[in-house]
């Protein structure tokens, strides 16, 4: 009985453990620095009621930009898109991304190493998985897009890993398939 009292103990304590053990940690310069991941505002220049919102996205938008769900990974088609564009918060049309920022992750989700200008998105601290985590959301409207981690590319070394949902891609041709 000890025995599973002191097993169930510790594996109660390692998620703890692994979170101060980091708080330490120096931040290199591309990691997100949670410290100062602000927290989202009540306000944005987009503001809707949330059956409003609900009326203007499909279910499945409406869980992953004013719910913060995620989809399946490898399920968006916008994942796999190649042609020049502008990629645009799906609730509010606000640009978000260049397709000239974008690179293929293989993480199953449209990734890009920074947004399209800086003020473009926001971001805040997400502790759902116990452990902190920078959310990304729509600096006009709020909407969730997904998460910012310290694993991409040069030259920012950032990872915006984005719920195609959450997205619109707009093409430099004109063609609005996304």
């Amino acid at each position: 009985m000890n025995r599973r009292y002191f097993l169930a103990a510790t594996l109660a304590f390692l998620p703890f453990a692994f979170i101060h053990s980091n708080k330490g940690m120096a931040m290199s310069k591309t990691q997100p620095d949670q410290s100062k991941a602000k927290q989202k505002p009540k306000d944005f220049p987009v503001s809707y009621s949330e059956k409003e919102w609900q009326q203007r996205l499909t279910p499945d938008q409406y869980h992953i930009l004013r719910k913060e769900g995620t989809e399946r990974p490898f399920s968006s088609d916008l994942n796999q898109e190649k042609r020049e564009g502008i990629y645009k918060c799906a609730a509010c049309d606000h640009p978000l991304y260049s397709s000239s920022h974008k690179y293929e992750s293989g993480t199953g989700w449209p990734s890009f190493y920074q947004p399209i200008h800086k003020d473009a998105v926001g971001e805040s601290t997400d502790y759902k998985l116990i452990w902190p985590r920078t959310e990304v959301h729509c600096a006009n409207c709020g909407g969730h897009l997904g998460h910012v981690f310290s694993d991409g590319p040069q030259p920012t070394g950032l990872r915006y890993c984005m719920n195609g949902l959450a997205l619109r891609f707009e093409s430099n041709s004109g063609n609005n398939d996304g």
